[in-house]
């Protein structure tokens, strides 16, 4: 059975990150302009800080230099965790967002907005949200066969949210400053890396 370049990459990631305690949530490689990007997403129960995303972010960089799969052209190199309105599609996605609230498209046509209030690995216990706030919450048994997709609902009177998007806004200019660091130092410190044909040289690392 042939297999695509973003299956054997999580072929050849998945080990690695189940050594470092991580969920490898996505693998996906897209073009940027003349070079490639590489972007990973990872997690984990309690969520995954920056000193762990850094060196996984080193384990990955080293497993590709010793191996073909990004073949000779340079590549960006980006590791993260999932973003706040991050989609759910595993049991585990909804384990670790109890209390959030989802916006649920079912598989029989409709769409619900819930909060979980527990899961298992076939379903969750969620709290019906009432439609335009008219009418009182109302509990119900989801199962994840009922749900074709759902998604995190960003709550701006949510403290982790408006942390999470505070942070987001800092990365982001944080980014563009260490830019321009990386354009005349060749090197600063994060979890994004760009690397030649050898895969060994760092221009840029980005918190």
């Amino acid at each position: 059975m042939s297999t695509t370049p973003t299956d054997r990459l999580r072929a050849l990631l998945a080990p690695l990150a189940e050594r470092a305690g991580l969920d490898l949530e996505e693998v996906k490689v897209t073009q940027a302009g003349s070079r490639r990007q590489v972007q990973i997403d990872v997690d984990a129960d309690g969520g995954v800080d920056l000193d762990a995303i850094a060196e996984f972010s080193r384990e990955v960089g080293q497993a590709l230099d010793e191996s073909d799969l990004m073949g000779n052209a340079a590549y960006l190199l980006e590791v993260g965790s999932p973003g706040v309105d991050r989609p759910l599609t595993e049991p585990r996605h909804w384990r670790r967002n109890a209390g959030r609230l989802v916006k649920v498209q079912l598989v029989e046509g409709g769409e619900i907005i819930v909060r979980i209030l527990s899961s298992d690995e076939d379903g969750a216990l969620v709290e019906v949200q009432p439609v335009k706030g008219r009418g009182r919450a109302k509990e119900r048994r989801l199962e994840f066969t009922e749900v074709a997709k759902a998604r995190i609902q960003v709550e701006f009177n949510r403290k982790e949210d408006e942390q999470l998007l505070a942070d987001d806004a800092e990365f982001e200019e944080t980014d563009d400053a260490e830019s321009e660091e990386a354009g005349a130092d060749g090197e600063a410190a994060g979890t994004e890396t760009e690397q030649d044909s050898a895969g060994a040289h760092a221009d840029r690392d980005e918190q």
